[in-house]
């Protein structure tokens, strides 16, 4: 069964610490990459993909020590395009890099709630609230009071939850508990004539995982559809993908970023922005069970559709991250 989502150990990373790990090497080896003419990307490819995130911040310091520059703004400065966001990804740190993509996702013409939707569905409370502080330093303002200028209607109200990052974390599940909520839920959504939007925020965005996916299999006992089915009768727009995301993250949190990278490669022109943010920032999470369910879904590997899909230094960038297996 799928581990919670909420234990964010590091076992089921394509990227680990790397073994016999010589910053020293990897700083000489990254300035010959960026100083000599013309920059190397093999090098900057293998030292930065193969390296942990913590093994990153040690050579952006001492980057910095050796060469009097920051080792993001050299990578800004002689890369650029999607290889450029895919480095800087890299060598932030995970909370930093997550606060950076929801200020994008606020930033700019209109809001891109999709962003918005995948970071506050698929993240621990404790990630929710490691990025919060990262907000607050970057920004000096809350990300609720933020995102409260930028989202609204119900679907406003469900991301506004799922953004305190205070969803119940107790592992033991009240079957009684998980029977009373699937009954609430069908009253509220097929029984009724119109859709009771607010019993289905407060039960899907509050509610422990496990206690959740008891409930979807209550609910599936009441109700001919499962819950999924019900939100997509009765719902349309953001609310309804947001609810839906949350409840595809209580069923199996890599499945539905396996389908988020299915979709951002699909169709007209890649979607790079999704692409980067999903290897990047589950690397060193679980992005070997996304690969597992990507195969498992569509048929063939994570890593053979990057390679048709993706080209040059950015494409084998998020091959090296993804990694294939044996």
């Amino acid at each position: 069964h799928q581990s919670s989502r909420f234990t964010e150990s590091n076992t089921r990373g394509t990227v680990k610490d790397k073994a016999n790990f010589k910053v020293d090497e990897d700083v000489s080896a990254l300035r010959k990459a960026i100083e000599g003419l013309g920059t190397t990307e093999k090098t900057l490819i293998e030292v930065l993909t193969q390296r942990s995130n913590a093994q990153r911040q040690l050579i952006a310091k001492a980057y910095e020590k050796a060469s009097g520059r920051k080792l993001v703004d050299d990578l800004e400065g002689d890369t650029h395009g999607d290889f450029e966001d895919l480095l800087v990804a890299l060598v932030t740190p995970p909370a930093i890099y997550d606060c950076q993509e929801v200020i994008r996702a606020i930033k700019g013409a209109g809001t891109t709630e999709s962003t918005l939707t995948e970071i506050f569905a698929s993240r621990s409370n404790r990630q929710i609230r490691a990025l919060s502080e990262a907000y607050l330093a970057e920004t000096g303002r809350s990300v609720i009071h933020d995102l409260q200028s930028e989202v609204s209607g119900d679907y406003g109200k469900a991301l506004l939850i799922l953004a305190e990052g205070k969803r119940d974390e107790t592992t033991n599940v009240d079957t009684a508990k998980a029977k009373a909520d699937a009954k609430a839920l069908y009253e509220a959504g097929e029984k009724k004539w119109g859709t009771d939007e607010e019993k289905f925020i407060d039960i899907l965005c509050h509610r422990s995982v496990p206690q959740l996916r008891q409930t979807l299999i209550e609910y599936k006992n009441i109700s001919k559809k499962t819950l999924q089915e019900s939100i997509e009768s009765e719902m349309s727009g953001n609310l309804e993908k947001v609810l839906v995301a949350i409840v595809k993250c209580v069923k199996n949190a890599p499945a539905y970023l396996a389908e988020r990278l299915f979709k951002s490669m699909k169709g007209a022109g890649t979607t790079e922005s999704t692409l980067t943010r999903i290897l990047v920032s589950r690397s060193e999470i679980d992005l070997l069970d996304i690969r597992a369910e990507y195969k498992k879904l569509f048929g063939y590997t994570l890593y053979s559709q990057l390679e048709s899909e993706v080209s040059g230094s950015y494409g084998d960038a998020l091959k090296h991250l993804c990694g294939q297996d044996d």
